[in-house]
């Protein structure tokens, strides 16, 4: 395979070389996120386990460093940091709010949790859209190079004046290279994005299902 690919023409090698680097910046990626969503995964089960053994929001928060790889611990802090921040200006009536003084509490935290679920989401998705270009467009860049190098074959042929296998089998087998290498950097791309984008989505609903329980503490704790 080696030679066929030394001696290939120079589009199929660029096309080649392009699928190369899909292909290895794609495992990369995998290897990456499959750390980070699972440290997330780990961490985000641990500290709901620490969070509601606790039921103290200020023990909690002297806690949370331990869990810095975990969203639903970065959504508590924002949220908790959001509190402390709406009790210091209560403390100080008499200096100027701004227009969120006028709002309650329970919709000042949830605009602050909401804004780090956003936040958190992106971290988590982040490079995910290159396994998913790569598993679409793979294919069709090695069937490209596939087709230039039967174009160039059937070329040759017509210059040589020979049809014999001998002639035909060469020039074919390099330009089928495209195609196969096209689809090795596709199907771990798309097998990558669709796992990673399952468990993603599986952390969104966890911070939503959190985001809601703090809320309700939050709004019991206004009550009374």
């Amino acid at each position: 395979m080696f030679d066929l690919v030394l001696q290939a023409g120079p589009v199929v090698k660029l096309v080649l070389l392009i699928l190369v680097y899909f292909s290895l910046v794609s495992w990369a990626i995998i290897f990456y996120k499959f750390t980070i969503v699972q440290k997330a995964i780990k961490e985000s089960d641990r500290f709901l386990d620490f969070f509601w053994s606790k039921k103290r929001f200020d023990v909690v928060g002297q806690g949370i460093k331990d869990f810095s790889n975990s969203p639903l611990a970065t959504l508590f802090r924002e949220g908790y940091h959001e509190m402390l921040q709406l009790k210091k200006k209560s403390a100080n009536p008499d200096e100027d709010h701004d227009f969120s003084s006028e709002m309650d509490t329970t919709e000042i935290v949830g605009r602050a949790l909401r804004r780090a679920t956003t936040q958190e989401t992106h971290r988590l998705e982040k490079y995910l859209t290159f396994l998913a270009t790569t598993g679409s467009t793979a294919p069709f860049i090695g069937l490209f190079g596939t087709v230039w190098g039967i174009m160039d074959a059937f070329h040759g042929i017509g210059q040589t004046g020979s049809a014999s296998l001998a002639v035909v089998a060469p020039g074919i087998s390099e330009a089928l290279i495209a195609t196969a290498i096209g689809l090795a950097a596709a199907i771990p791309a798309v097998m990558g994005y669709n796992h990673f984008l399952n468990k993603v989505n599986v952390l969104i609903g966890e911070m939503d299902n959190f985001s809601q329980e703090f809320l309700n503490i939050v709004e019991r704790m206004e009550r009374s």
